[in-house]
């Protein structure tokens, strides 16, 4: 089996010793994404609800690097800092994924790298 990395100049670079995404098996497997702006690789906002929207622009844009879509992800982790913000979280979501909507989790943690409020991965079909 081969396994590929993924990597995009359209999605923030990894900020440590791992990939942004890696296709094995058929899968595209994509590491947790925070709302960091590509560019400037600082976070977008101090808002919880413009982070999640660009941490959700920066899964997609891995996923397309890796030739899939927000269409095709199977199961998507969400960490949260802060669970009162799960309500937000929903309506975000929901503009992302409309109508097929995949498995999810949602997790209370601690704390997340560089202060983010939210972090996303997901898992997703991919044809390489």
């Amino acid at each position: 089996m081969e396994i590929k990395t993924v990597s995009t100049d359209k999605a923030p670079a990894a900020i440590g010793p791992y990939s942004q995404g890696v296709a094995a098996g058929g899968f595209l497997f994509v590491s947790g994404q925070i709302g960091l702006d590509p560019k400037t690789g600082e976070l977008v906002s101090p808002e919880f609800a413009a982070q999640a929207r660009q941490a959700l622009s920066n899964l997609r844009e891995v996923l397309a690097a890796g030739g899939s879509s927000l269409d095709q992800a199977a199961s998507v982790d969400v960490y949260l800092t802060d669970m009162g913000k799960f309500p937000d979280l929903n309506a975000v979501y929901a503009e992302f994924f409309k109508d097929r909507r995949p498995a999810r989790a949602a997790i209370e943690v601690s704390g997340l790298p560089k202060g983010a409020l939210i972090e996303i991965r997901c898992t997703a079909v991919c044809a390489t």
